[in-house]
C-alpha cells in the first residue's frame, strides 16, 4: 500500500493505531481520497474498517486511512457514497497541524456503540452518534 502523502501511521493516544498528519491542512481541505472496495451486507463480510454508506452497503477502507480514530470532538469528516462502486474521502472540518492526530466521529447507531477513549473534554463516554445516545442510556 502507497503512503498517503501528509499522513503517517502512528501508534496512537486514543486506540492503537492512529494517524498523523505531517503537514497542515485548512478547514475544507481534502486530507484523503480513501481506497477502498464497496461492498454489500448479503456478502456475509464482517469488517471492521468498512465505512456503512447506506441501504446494506459498506465501504471497506484498504489504506492508511483505516487507522483514523473516533473522537467525539473531530477534527476530520467523512464524505462517502455507494454510487460509482463506492468511494469515500477524508475534508478537514477544522484546522489541523502537523503532528496532530486526525480523527472522525464514527457515528455509531447505539445497537453497535462501545465505550469511547478519544479524551475530548466533550467525549460522550461511547463511540455513538450523538442524536442516538440518549436511546443507549435509556438501555443500560
Amino acid at each position: 500500500m502507497a503512503a498517503l502523502p501528509g499522513l503517517r501511521v502512528v501508534r496512537s493516544r486514543i486506540h492503537g493505531y492512529g494517524v498523523v498528519a505531517t503537514r497542515a491542512f485548512a478547514v475544507g481541505e481534502l486530507i484523503a481520497e480513501v481506497d477502498g472496495v464497496r461492498w454489500h451486507a448479503d456478502e456475509d463480510l464482517d469488517d471492521r474498517y468498512s465505512l456503512w454508506l447506506g441501504d446494506d452497503w459498506f465501504f471497506d477502507m484498504l489504506d492508511q486511512t483505516r487507522w483514523i480514530n473516533h473522537s467525539c470532538a473531530p477534527n476530520g469528516e467523512v464524505e462517502a457514497g455507494a454510487e460509482d462502486g463506492g468511494w469515500a474521502r477524508i475534508v478537514a472540518i477544522r484546522a489541523i497541524r502537523a503532528g496532530d492526530e486526525i480523527t472522525y466521529d464514527y457515528g455509531f447507531t447505539a445497537d453497535v456503540a462501545e465505550p469511547c477513549s478519544c479524551g475530548a473534554p466533550t467525549c460522550r463516554g461511547y463511540i455513538v452518534d450523538a442524536d442516538e445516545l440518549p436511546l443507549l442510556l435509556q438501555a443500560m
